[in-house]
């Protein structure tokens, strides 16, 4: 009965999570799509960014944890497109591009990834 119950604690803890997580991207892809109407040196740009920055930092922290339950490949894989938006983050802050498509599109894939 217990392990029955701690069960149902363990599944639901999962499915907070992944609806944080869900929530976390809905907010992060709506911030981009802001940015990308508002333009180039917009204060929404830079608080996208920044969230942006935050977010892949902790799932980047996240999925390097030896504890992280994912397999080894899923996890490498994911960490490789982190890596990916945080040098994106930094064409984007450096001027060497303004288009937010990309990283926009790969947010929204990851999430549709979580449901």
């Amino acid at each position: 009965m217990y392990e029955f119950a701690y069960n149902d604690v363990i599944e639901d803890s999962h499915q907070t999570l992944r609806a944080r997580e869900q929530a976390a991207m809905d907010r992060v892809i709506g911030m981009l799509r802001a940015a990308q109407e508002k333009g180039p040196q917009s204060r929404e740009l830079i608080d996208a960014l920044f969230y942006l920055r935050r977010l892949w930092t902790i799932f980047i922290d996240d999925l390097n944890d030896p504890n992280n339950e994912l397999p080894a490949q899923l996890r490498a894989g994911i960490i490789s497109i982190g890596v990916w938006m945080m040098k994106e983050i930094d064409r984007v802050r450096g001027g060497s591009t303004n288009d937010l498509t990309p990283m926009i599109e790969i947010n929204v894939l990851i999430r549709n990834g979580l449901k």
